[in-house]
């Protein structure tokens, strides 16, 4: 079937537009995952850390249906499961009486004014993300993070304020540690479904990138394989050995036998 050349493209077209509700590409859903399967804070078992990609947040008890919706965020110190056996639908604040400890938000066209603090409440309106994540949740910290340009800003509530933490200016030097966590987020360049890219990816105290489950089987796998090449050339070099000991006591045996003695009555 003939198609005019002048059809639009993926780039003509985004996932959203402006003044709309944030509708996420397919970056969005893919770096908070790696977010999720990267976090992993010093002091907490598993069952005690919570991780959320596009879930509604529930926040004030007197206007129950308000909610805001973070491209991802993390609790600590509550249960992983609802209620200690079931997934949850949403998060609700004055239930789980934890709030997340960070929330970061992925800029978008629709989004980034409110992400940014720049819009101001209207009358009869819900509050902003700013206010709720500022005042109400008091979240100690939130990073707003720019896909395109690559750069963070990150805030850290301070006597009751949001601050902005003063990051490197190249965007692959920017890294921010939380100490409350025992590790840092930074900037990674490297290969995550299927795509290379630069990513937000938790790292150590160390400095190194910490591994997905997937990439720490890997890593296993290799060191297993490494482990089992080593032992197979320590195996090959005492057979190696064994076979220069042999030829050697032969040419010993030879030459006493030249020398008219019996190397088996010695």
């Amino acid at each position: 079937m003939f198609q005019p050349l002048h059809l639009p493209t993926m780039y003509d077209l985004p996932s959203e537009e402006v003044g709309e509700a944030g509708l996420p590409d397919e970056y969005h859903g893919l770096q908070a995952f790696l977010l999720s399967r990267t976090f992993r804070p010093v002091g907490y078992a598993w069952e005690q850390v919570f991780t959320a990609v596009d879930l509604n947040l529930y926040y004030d008890l007197g206007h129950t249906h308000w909610y805001k919706r973070p491209d991802w965020f993390a609790a600590v110190g509550v249960s992983r499961l609802y209620e200690g056996h079931d997934l949850r639908q949403s998060y609700v604040i004055w239930q789980e009486q934890v709030a997340p400890i960070l929330i970061v938000e992925i800029l978008s066209p629709g989004t980034e004014n409110e992400d940014l603090g720049r819009t101001e409440r209207q009358p009869g309106k819900p509050p902003t993300k700013w206010e709720v994540y500022e005042q109400i949740l008091q979240v100690p910290y939130y990073l707003v993070f720019d896909e395109e340009t690559h750069l963070m800003q990150f805030f850290k509530l301070s006597a009751g304020y949001y601050q902005e933490v003063r990051l490197a200016a190249s965007f692959q030097e920017q890294r921010m540690w939380i100490e409350e966590l025992g590790i840092g987020l930074g900037l990674w360049y490297g290969f995550w479904e299927s795509h290379t890219q630069w990513w937000l990816r938790w790292y150590d105290r160390a400095g190194d990138w910490i591994l997905t489950s997937e990439e720490q089987a890997q890593q296993q796998a290799q060191q297993a394989q490494q482990q089992a090449q080593q032992a197979q050339q320590q195996a090959q070099q005492a057979e190696e050995r064994a076979q220069q000991a042999v030829q050697e006591m032969e040419l010993l045996r030879s030459r006493l036998r030249a020398l008219g003695l019996d190397p088996d009555k010695l």
